[in-house]
This record gives structure tokens, C-alpha cells and sequence, in this order.
């Protein structure tokens, strides 16, 4: 007889790790919207942030630990007195938060980036830890660049660590460098030479470099972790990070090996991977597991409440207000195509979804081009949410030229195009084309993402999308906290 599954807590870090992915950097709105969702989905922790790395950072945590319920609100910092205070600040108004401080402990890391002996790091270790510890009960501590680190310092480390108060000893694999069977070594020996180490909870957390990063997880787990920190989509620096939803449902689906449970909403997996693939605009492959594409098919005759419940099967949840605009894009849409796909249905509800998120809204485009004459002209008209309705035409090399051309005329934020990217969301002549771009404003990278059959639309859509969320960002940016320490 299989005994009762043991839990296995997850620790998501979309909102940190993942926004260091390039160009996946999100407003503060934007970052509410997938707090919502990860609770929802039923995520244990939510990382919220790094608080000391900017005014912006600081707020966001802030709003994300006043206004989600549910998940422990936590934020990161380093083992500096000044990060400490500014993250337990940041996270006062939680129900639920948790203080994760983190110091490199690898020879490549002590030597190179903190120029510290290995006496230094246990002491910046203990004191970050304590200091951690004397303002909140809950405390993560992870040695950086763990499973590049020589095993018998590691174990010293995590043990002193555990002594100051840490809570929960996260194991990173921060460089994606390691292999199963080694990080399995790993944690076997940690879990046999560290003191104390059965009374705290053992995370792992790791990078897909060599794409790796869920298969160590789940190794990781067999050896004893009891907490997996991941993102959605897999997002985050380099490479990534282990993916939520294929690390959560490999536990599920194998679970007679593993007998490990989490308290994820299955269901919540694929709309929650939408809305941040739609945030980022980072698309997911058709391949991906789990979460890649999947069909059933509507046509112009499906009433509302065949939509409504494909709606739901989905894992979506509207008002009243916002299906009434969806089935009428839907009916729209349906006398354009034969057949409507569970990919059209996600972008009509992701537009509705996201269509108030910035000062500019698409009133009108019309494009003029002829075959037979060089460039195109487009004319487009915005509504601004103080009531202007302001028209520009343009010519540029081609339609979608010309519709950007108008669209940075009008709003006045001169962008730098780096990559357009256009798929089919679904297959035909008819599908609807999914437009991404890729800008550069001030020396930061911005992506955005929007769906149309018609796909000199859907860059428009999705440019526009970038210059909102360009509009917030400056609305809430202030300098960098002066007592912070580089």
C-alpha cells in the first residue's frame, strides 16, 4: 500500500528571476495581474522581488505584499544590514512573508565577485542570517553558486547558517552547471554532514544552461529538497529557469515514484503560462511540454455558452463585462474564419484581459499599399485615457513601417526596433498572426505581444503595448535608494 504523498512546496520567482529574462521586465500592474494568478494557482511562495534594487523594486514588493492573500510574500536581499531592512520594510504588511538573503560561497565567487576568504563568507553569512532572523521568524539563506562550491565549506556554511536562524537552506545551482547524479551527491551528503539540518526545510534552485533544470530539480527532490524554487515558462536569466509547470506535473504524473504532492491547481497551469507569455511577450514553442498548444474548435454559429465554458475549460475566469467584449470579438472573428482554435480564444481573452493596462488605446488604422509604387502610408488614430483622440499619418518601407511610424508620431516615444517577430497562432489561411517586438528605450529592452488576422494590426497592437508600459515605468521611476551598497 503506497503511504500518504509527502508536500513539496513551491517557491515560484517569476516576478524576480524571471524578469531578469532580457526584455521581461514588467510594470507594477502588470506584476499585481501574475501575483494574482500565482496565487490562484496555488504557488506556496511568491518571491516578490528584490527590493534594495531600486525605488520601483521597492514598491512592487511592497504592493504585492499588502494586496495578495494566500502565498508567503517573500523578498531577497543580500547578507548587508541595508538590503535586509529595506526587504523586511518592503514586506511589513504581509500576513505571510519570508526574508531570503543569499552570499557566494563557491571558489570562483568568493575570489572574483566578493573578494572574500572562506572565513569572511561563514561571517557575512551568519550576520545577514541574524540580522534576517531578528525581523522576521521566516528566513531563507542560499550559498550562491552552491553546486560549484567544495562540499566540506558548503556544509560549513549552511550548518552556521542554520545555527543563526535560517529556516529554509536553499541548495542554487546558480551557473546551470550541474548533473543529476552529482547534485543528487549533493544534497546526500549535506542532509549526513550538517547539524541541524533535519529541523529546516531544503530547497533547490536551478538554471537551465545545459537544460538540465527540472531534471536536477526532480533529482534534487528524490534526495530530499521539500521545496522547488521555479518560474513560469521557465523564464529568467541566461537560459532560464526550472519550468513550474513541467517540474509540477512530472510529480503529478509520475506520482507512484515519487509519492511527493504539491498544492498546485492543474487546471491554472496553461492560463497562467498564457498570461505571462502575453506580459513578457516571450512566446512559448507549440512543443513545449505542458503547456504548448492545444486545439478544439468553435465556429461563427457556437452561442455564448459554448465559448463561456470553452472559456473555463481553459482556465480563465471573466466577468460579466469582459465576456460580453470577448463574445463580440469572438462573433467578429468567427465571420472572418471557418474555424475558431483554443489559440484564437486565448488572445481574445488575453486582449480583453490587458486592454486597459496603459494611457493609449487603438482607436483606428487604415493602411494604403500599392504593389505598384514603393512604401505604404498608414493612418492611425489613438485615444488617450484623458479623452484626446489624436491622428498621424506616416510612410514608411512597408505597412508595418509606416503603421509604427504613426504610432510613435502620436504618442511621441521614440523607440528603437530590434526584432519583429510574427506565427500563426493557429493553422490556415485564416489564422489569427501573432506579432512580437522587441524594443530599446534609455538602454532597457522591451517586448510585447499581440494577436489579429490581420497581422499589420497585431504589431501595431503590440508596439502600442510596449510604449504603455514604457508610459508607467516612467511614471513610478525615482533613483536608486542612496544606502545601497554595490
Amino acid at each position: 500500500m503506497t503511504s500518504t504523498p509527502e508536500r513539496v512546496f513551491i517557491f515560484d520567482t517569476t516576478l524576480r528571476d524571471g524578469e531578469l529574462a532580457p526584455g521581461c521586465s514588467m510594470t507594477q500592474p502588470e506584476k499585481m495581474r501574475v501575483a494574482r494568478a500565482l496565487a490562484e494557482l496555488g504557488v506556496d511562495v511568491i518571491e516578490a522581488g528584490y527590493p534594495s534594487g531600486s525605488r520601483r523594486d521597492w514598491e512592487s514588493v511592497q504592493a504585492v505584499a499588502r494586496e495578495v492573500q494566500g502565498p508567503v510574500i517573500c523578498a531577497l536581499a543580500r547578507c548587508i544590514r541595508e538590503d535586509i531592512e529595506l526587504a523586511a520594510g518592503a514586506l511589513q504588511a504581509a500576513a505571510r512573508h519570508r526574508l531570503h538573503v543569499y552570499l557566494g560561497t563557491s571558489p570562483q565567487y568568493r575570489e572574483q565577485r566578493l573578494r572574500m576568504s572562506p572565513a569572511q563568507v561563514i561571517t557575512t553569512a551568519v550576520t545577514g542570517v541574524a540580522a534576517a532572523r531578528a525581523l522576521c521568524d521566516d528566513v531563507e539563506f542560499s550559498p550562491e553558486d552552491a553546486s560549484r562550491t567544495e562540499l566540506e565549506f558548503l556544509a560549513e556554511v549552511i550548518e552556521r547558517a542554520i545555527a543563526a536562524g535560517a529556516t529554509t537552506i536553499n541548495i542554487p545551482d546558480t551557473v546551470g552547471y550541474t548533473v543529476p547524479d552529482e547534485f543528487s551527491e549533493v544534497f546526500r551528503y549535506l542532509r549526513t554532514n550538517v547539524r541541524g539540518i533535519d529541523k529546516v526545510t531544503l530547497s533547490v534552485h536551478c538554471h537551465d544552461d545545459l537544460g538540465m533544470a527540472v531534471a536536477n530539480s526532480l533529482t534534487a527532490v528524490v534526495a530530499g529538497a521539500r521545496q522547488i524554487e521555479c518560474t513560469i515558462n521557465g523564464i529568467g536569466e541566461r537560459a532560464g529557469n526550472c519550468s513550474l509547470a513541467e517540474v509540477v506535473t512530472a510529480l503529478h504524473t509520475r506520482a507512484a515514484f515519487f509519492n511527493l504532492a504539491t498544492g498546485i491547481k492543474a487546471a491554472r497551469l496553461y492560463p497562467v503560462a498564457r498570461l505571462v507569455s502575453n506580459i513578457t511577450g516571450v512566446l512559448i514553442p507549440r512543443n513545449q511540454a505542458v503547456v504548448g498548444e492545444n486545439a478544439l474548435k468553435l465556429g461563427k454559429h457556437s452561442g455564448p455558452q459554448a465559448l463561456r465554458d470553452r472559456i473555463r475549460a481553459l482556465g480563465f475566469e471573466l466577468d460579466a463585462a469582459q465576456f460580453d467584449d470577448v463574445f463580440e470579438e469572438f462573433q467578429a472573428l468567427a465571420e472572418r474564419k471557418l474555424e475558431l482554435f483554443d489559440g484564437d480564444i486565448e488572445a481574445l481573452v488575453l486582449r480583453v484581459e490587458g486592454s486597459a493596462t496603459g494611457p493609449w488605446e487603438l482607436a483606428h488604422l487604415q493602411i494604403h499599399s500599392d504593389s505598384g509604387t514603393t512604401g505604404a502610408q498608414a493612418t492611425l488614430t489613438l485615444k488617450h485615457t484623458d479623452g484626446r483622440l489624436i491622428e498621424r499619418t506616416a510612410r514608411g518601407d512597408g505597412p508595418v513601417d509606416a503603421a509604427f511610424l504613426a504610432l510613435k508620431a502620436v504618442t511621441g516615444t521614440q523607440v528603437t526596433l530590434r526584432q519583429f517577430e510574427v506565427r500563426a497562432v493557429t493553422g490556415g489561411q485564416d489564422a489569427q498572426g501573432e506579432a512580437v517586438v522587441q524594443v530599446e528605450y534609455e538602454n532597457r529592452s522591451y517586448r510585447g505581444a499581440s494577436a489579429s488576422t490581420d497581422i499589420v494590426e497585431a504589431g501595431t497592437r503590440a508596439l502600442l503595448e510596449v510604449i504603455n508600459r514604457i508610459e508607467q515605468t516612467r511614471a513610478v521611476t525615482a533613483p536608486r535608494p542612496a544606502a545601497l551598497v554595490d
